[in-house]
């Protein structure tokens, strides 16, 4: 008598499923067809599978979303991809957006997208061992008139602005802007250039009407103004009450804590103020209202100013669908961390009282999805050759994604944030922003894409146990409560006890993705 066909080709048992926009953790089973999750029940039986996993009682995450990533900044794309999607992998990451853009660092070169991209593209294949999509920076007036063509070739469906690119660099002042961003003698990177670039999204919404609600802009706001003035006193040597007495006019005691030179991630910070935020904030959200362009994400809010800058725009203007994003390094650490330079980064790590904030907003709701911003900057490139203690020889970035999750649980939990509404912040919130209709649940019809974490599980974070190359890590000897044990992509292992599994199967994302 024939073998009667299985159904599932995957069968995960005993786990308590977490799910975003629900209020409890239940205990289920995951059944797998083809990639895809064809049931979550109780008591499904084992002899209905090809394969049986026994989840031993742990917890089952929807597959993170990383939604701010920046593959390929320091190092070869096709390398970047393979040493930092796996440190993805092991962080419970199954869908990772990268920033990506012509001119100095990442591609390095020049020119239209129609020519760089396919060399993104194949610069990418069979090296993400997690599935991959990239929000793309319009730079001159040939990429903003590439935007539709992006969006039907490719599936490109995000776009941003590095709004302090206008008089900087990626760690400072920028003696040649367009030698900097490799644009022509006729461009201008400016506020024009930004309306001009929310101009083409809302035209490309426009003619993309089924698919408009996942085309965005995404900000990075910081005005080069402020952050050129700033820089110019706290490296002059300014100490905080200087910076006092030149906004105020108040006089301080000699004598007082605040009278000492800045430096480290402090200067870096005053160098870099938070108002800077809150000024880009506000001007850009004009430019989305004064442009129609409606589905604005501000990145990586870093401090008070900045988040109420956000939330004073959404109530300005309500008809624009913003999405407030912070990163889990801003989160973790403040400017007296023991990481010292390691930790320099744009915007800036800024003071305790901030990542209170942030926290206070995340809690009340107020902040849409958690990312890592990770950029692997290699050991032998981080700090300035000739003072590895100058924070503004240090160039600006860091990794993180592998820890995201077991930090966000660990500190979440001590504060009151729920199992489901972590699920939000790493997975639903961003997949469905970003056009990923079919990841960001564990739900029939879902991309199997699940992560496996005990939650007992204790141990150490740093460089030791991260697949990155970087070398480092800013959250070295923090204490995680919790460990991610398996990461599935589509039903496949791929990341299991500390180990790869297989090769990279990652595959590219062309948005919207159901």
């Amino acid at each position: 008598m024939a073998e009667k066909p299985k159904k599932y080709d995957l069968l995960i048992k005993n786990v308590r499923v977490v799910r975003p926009r629900k209020t409890s953790v239940e205990k289920f089973d995951i059944g797998v067809v083809d990639g895809k999750i064809k049931k979550v029940a109780k008591g499904i039986p084992a002899t209905e599978a090809k394969e049986v996993v026994d989840g031993k009682n742990r917890l089952a995450f929807p597959g993170l979303v990383d939604p701010h990533m920046h593959t390929g900044i320091y190092g070869p794309l096709s390398q970047d991809a393979r040493s930092e999607s796996l440190a993805a992998a092991q962080g419970g990451v199954t869908s990772s957006l990268n920033y990506m853009r012509t001119g100095g660092y990442y591609m390095e070169r020049g020119g239209p997208y129609a020519e760089v991209y396919p060399e993104v593209l194949a610069a990418s294949k069979d090296n993400f061992w997690v599935d991959y999509a990239y929000h793309l920076a319009p730079l001159d007036r040939t990429h903003i008139g590439e935007i539709d063509m992006l969006i039907n070739k490719f599936g490109v469906t995000s776009f941003k602005i590095f709004m302090f690119y206008g008089g900087y660099g990626l760690h400072g002042a920028s003696s040649s802007q367009r030698e900097f961003l490799m644009i022509g003698e006729d461009e201008k990177y400016d506020i024009a250039h930004f309306e001009f670039v929310m101009r083409g999204v809302h035209r490309a919404m426009l003619r993309n009407p089924k698919i408009k609600d996942s085309i965005s802009l995404g900000l990075h706001c910081e005005l080069a103004d402020i952050l050129s003035a700033y820089t110019k006193m706290v490296e002059g040597g300014a100490k905080v009450t200087d910076l006092d007495t030149y906004l105020t006019g108040e006089t301080h005691d000699p004598e007082c804590i605040d009278c000492k030179p800045l430096t480290g991630l402090r200067a870096y910070s005053a160098a870099r103020p938070p108002h800077s935020e809150g000024l880009a904030i506000t001007i850009a959200s004009y430019l989305a209202n004064e442009t129609n362009c409606l589905n604005i994400n501000l990145l990586h809010l870093t401090s008070r100013k900045a988040v109420e800058a956000a939330l004073k725009m959404a109530k300005a203007f309500p008809h624009v669908n913003f999405r407030r994003e912070v990163t889990i390094a801003h989160l973790l650490l403040d400017y007296d961390s023991k990481i010292g330079n390691n930790a320099k980064v744009n915007p800036p790590i800024r003071s305790r009282a901030d990542v209170e904030f942030l926290w206070e907003s995340l809690l009340d709701g107020k902040l849409d999805w958690v990312c890592s911003d990770h950029a692997c900057c290699r050991a032998e490139m981080k700090l300035g050759k000739k003072d590895k203690k100058n924070i503004f020889l240090a160039k600006s970035g860091f990794g993180g994604t592998e820890f995201m999750l077991p930090a966000l649980i660990t500190e979440g939990k001590r504060r009151g944030l729920s199992l489901n509404r972590i699920a939000e912040l790493t997975s639903w919130t961003a997949a469905r922003r970003f056009g990923l209709q079919g990841k960001g649940d564990i739900a029939p019809g879902f991309d199997a894409d699940i992560v496996l974490v005990d939650p007992n599980k204790s141990f150490m974070a740093g460089n030791k146990v991260s697949e990155s190359d970087q070398g480092y890590s800013v959250f070295e000897g923090m204490e995680m409560s919790a460990s991610v044990t398996s990461t599935y992509l589509r039903g496949h292992l791929i990341y299991d006890n500390g180990k790869p599994v297989g090769k990279p199967i990652g595959q590219y994302l062309h948005r919207p993705y159901a």
